[in-house]
């Protein structure tokens, strides 16, 4: 090792202390990337944002690179995005807000060590929020929650809170509580220094000031509102709402701000929650269940692969989270899946569509390893010691077409981009004797997946597409032997997934549960879903 290596690999407990690597996970339309720039501009990592009145007034959001995303103001893929803040490094990983995506979002849930969940005040915790949740419950991640949109009509604060603690079984203990009701916002008691921090207003693309006043100049100022967000956080103290550390890691509690993310008021507040209770990086289970403690020799994983993020070169991105050591910039490292040794010398890291190169890298990190065409979503490398990390699971496609490409003689363009998008887990690809390589069969979870396919098939690899839906809702692992009995059944079809696993597609599940009575020695297994065997 060579002297600069061992100084490095001493400076590892430190850095990783600095480091909060943290998702945002919500319900589409909650504010997340108004949130996530929101975030970089009081970070002074942007100095404008790209937000100005809501959807169909606001430029592109520097985490969403996309066409589709920015014509939808949508996010559909995950984004990393570095950025200091005092004296901690921020790794922030957005994730796709449609439901439509879960599978990339369970993916970027992986590779965190806590997540926002972003409510909107108006709706409450809406299906894709609680979905979502689950997941982060099942990794054992802790919540900070956080009530977007206070500047518009919505609940109480109090009905919020008896909401998130009905539905999510953790006991909310607000660190700042709303002056003024919804639509009327004032700004917020902080309820640690029991103080007021009063909105102002200010252009949308610029950081609200942090104007703070005292309990007493707040009640001259304020009057009834003030009383009455005095009185709550009173009522609050009384029923134990308040933070204990402790409680917050071990997945008890959560934490909650209120804020207007598209006003930039409240995000500041947000900022030094992450710094001050957020967990820093961490020793991360391996496959059998052991941890790897940060100091071990270099490791990561594959959370995330990408292509065509650079519009001059096809490139591919490997995503990978940092779990232990340090990560230099062109070691060779073991690729777990293969054995083999992996050359990292294009590694940088991304902002939005920005990039850098990185030299070193720590626990909590996220680096973008380019050109990295061999990895694959869920890979393990590592340095020195062996490790394997859990993989990645499929969830159960629930929608499924068949494509072909539109001019015939681009075959080689199509084969080679379907192959990509399998390979980066954009969709699930399927193929059998009967319908041939030209008319491969994809899975998704949602349809809009599909649009995906369509816009990156168009764009990335210039093979223009066109669908045909086929009548099947659910998919079941199976054998070879029963696949013979199914592929003479009605309403159903066996192809062979890319990954070898034969899938039974069925029409409806009254059609499977009636296939199974008249065939009990039938082989059928519930594909993977969002649960990781390592935290069940």
């Amino acid at each position: 090792m060579t002297l600069l290596g061992a100084a490095s690999d001493k400076n590892v407990p430190l850095e990783a202390r600095r480091r909060r690597t943290f998702a945002v996970i919500s319900h589409p339309d909650a504010g997340k990337s108004t949130l996530t720039e929101a975030l970089l501009l009081h970070a002074r990592a942007i100095t404008t944002a790209g937000a100005t009145h809501g959807k169909a007034g606001r430029r592109g959001t520097v985490s969403d690179w996309m066409a589709m995303e920015q014509a939808r103001g949508i996010s559909v893929t995950s984004a990393a995005i570095q950025f200091e803040y005092h004296d901690a490094v921020i790794n922030l990983v957005d994730t796709p807000g449609h439901a439509d995506f879960s599978e990339d979002t369970f993916r970027v849930l992986s590779a965190v060590d806590a997540a926002v969940m972003l409510v909107d005040a108006s709706k409450g915790l809406e299906p894709q929020t609680m979905k979502l949740f689950e997941v982060c419950k099942q990794r054992g991640l802790p919540v900070i929650t956080v009530i977007n949109k206070w500047d518009r009509p919505g609940a109480t604060a109090l009905d919020l809170m008896d909401e998130i603690k009905d539905r999510t079984g953790l006991l909310p203990t607000p660190l700042t509580w709303p002056v003024g009701i919804a639509g009327d916002l004032r700004g917020v008691l902080d309820r640690r220094e029991d103080d007021f921090v009063r909105f102002v207003r200010t252009s949308n693309t610029t950081a609200a000031p942090e104007e703070r006043v005292s309990a007493a100049e707040a009640a001259i100022e304020q009057g009834d509102a003030w009383s009455v967000a005095a009185e709550e956080s009173d009522l609050l103290h009384a029923e134990h709402q308040d933070h204990d550390e402790a409680l917050f890691l071990d997945g008890q509690t959560t934490p909650v701000l209120f804020c207007a993310a598209v006003l930039n008021f409240g995000v500041q507040q947000l900022l030094d929650t992450l710094v001050e209770f957020a967990p820093s990086a961490e020793a991360r289970l391996d496959v059998v269940g052991d941890p790897r403690p940060v100091t071990s020799s270099f490791s990561g994983f594959v959370f995330k692969v990408q292509s065509g993020m650079n519009a001059n070169h096809r490139d591919h991105v490997a995503f990978v989270r940092v779990c232990s050591g340090v990560f230099h910039r062109g070691m060779v490292v073991t690729h777990s899946t293969t054995g083999r040794p992996f050359a990292t010398k294009y590694a940088q890291q991304l902002f939005g569509r920005e990039r850098t190169v990185v030299d070193q890298a720590w626990p909590g990190d996220i680096v973008g390893l380019v050109n990295a065409s061999a990895l694959r979503v869920g890979d393990s490398l590592f340095d020195g010691d062996p490790v394997e990390f859990p993989p990645m699971p499929l969830f159960s496609p629930e929608h499924f077409r068949v494509v072909r490409p539109q001019d015939t003689s681009k075959h080689k363009q199509f084969r080679r981009g379907i192959d990509q998008l399998d390979h980066e887990g954009v969709i699930q690809v399927m193929r059998s004797e009967l319908r041939g390589d030209q008319a491969p069969v994809l899975g998704a979870v949602g349809p809009m997946q599909f649009e995906v396919v369509e816009e990156r098939m168009t764009h990335d690899f210039n093979a223009a597409i066109r669908f045909e839906e086929l009548p099947y809702q659910l998919a079941r692992r199976t054998d070879r032997d029963s696949a013979e009995v199914l592929n003479r059944a009605r309403q159903v079809e066996v192809l062979t997934r890319s990954d070898g696993t034969l899938l039974a597609l069925f029409s409806t599940p009254w059609r499977l549960a009636a296939l199974v009575r008249e065939n009990p020695e039938l082989v059928l297994h519930d594909l993977a879903t969002a649960v990781d065997p390592a935290y069940t």
